[in-house]
């Protein structure tokens, strides 16, 4: 059970700085639990954007709060743990990205949320897991589309288009280490569970799956499911919203390995001495924000 001084801490902070708490899915459960809004990094970008408050505390990793910072160029945006990265957004760097735009110079450069401002900055159009499909399907057919960075996603919107995408190499290692084997071994020991993944999961995991979806989908095709088992192909911090929002509902974890370190660097006791030293500030250079900026509201006129 988390501690209630800092619980009570972390309230009365919030109250004299005027912020909003922000917390993904994969978050710890008590950080989940104190926030005031849950949910995937767009969902919880677009909260940031119609709140009041001035200090928006975002409980993530980097390019998440990078991200409200975007949005949100009127709000200071800290995040408790500075070293709270990810390691898929780090697997392409502006110069690769660059390079990769003269070899292929007529692409379209679609990139997933999960990215850098610096990457949204130089592609064309966002997307999220949610939308990938739908976003990628906006791209006429004689046109290349330039998929960064992760492959598996990518990947996956490939195969439901049935179409040919150039893929950037890169992958969420909480993901892959969802494997296949081990998703075989946990359906044995619960034949009577539907699995459910998101499309960061390698391919031969996804073709296992009952049903693909992100984050909120998940979230949304658990609660309106009638069945009562599930075991879930995702990181695994999903699985306290999961148990929150369903509890007649039975979930599992297709595996212990799908926990993300990065996001697990955030806890109650980092909240607390973010909100009350007023670190660790996000912030984006204006010209890459504008730029970053446009390729986000280019899917929002999508979606």
């Amino acid at each position: 059970m988390p501690n209630p001084s800092l619980e009570e801490r972390i309230l009365t902070l919030k109250k004299e700085r005027n912020a909003v708490i922000l917390a993904h899915n994969y978050q710890r459960g008590d950080v989940q639990d104190i926030a005031d809004f849950a949910g995937d990094s767009l969902g919880l970008s677009r909260q940031a954007a119609e709140t009041d408050a001035e200090v928006i505390l975002f409980c993530g990793v980097h390019f998440m709060a990078e991200t409200a910072a975007i949005i949100c160029p009127d709000k200071t945006v800290l995040i408790p743990d500075e070293h709270a990265g990810c390691p898929m957004a780090n697997m392409i760097s502006a110069r690769e990205l660059a390079e990769a735009k003269r070899e292929h110079p007529d692409a379209v450069v679609v990139c997933y949320i999960n990215s850098t401002a610096a990457i949204k900055a130089q592609s064309d159009i966002c997307c999220t897991s949610a939308n990938a499909v739908q976003v990628v399907a906006t791209v006429p057919t004689d046109r290349e589309v330039l998929f960064v960075p992760d492959q598996s996603l990518g990947g996956y919107v490939a195969n439901q288009l049935g179409r040919e995408l150039i893929l950037w190499p890169g992958y969420c290692p909480t993901h892959h280490r969802i494997t296949r084997e081990l998703v075989l071994q946990t359906k044995a020991q619960h034949p009577d569970a539907l699995f459910i993944c998101h499309p960061e999961c390698r391919t031969e995991v996804v073709e296992l799956a009952d049903e693909v979806a992100s984050t909120s989908g998940m979230l949304r095709f658990c609660r309106e499911s009638s069945h009562p088992k599930f075991i879930v192909g995702t990181e695994i911090g999903l699985l306290h919203q999961l148990r929150r929002q369903n509890p007649g509902k039975t979930f599992i974890e297709a595996t212990m390995l799908g926990d993300c370190p990065n996001m697990k660097l955030n806890t109650l006791e980092k909240m607390v001495w973010a909100l009350e030293d007023m670190v660790y500030e996000v912030t984006v250079p204006e010209d890459v924000a504008a730029a970053a900026r446009g390729c986000i509201d280019r899917m929002l006129e999508i979606v």
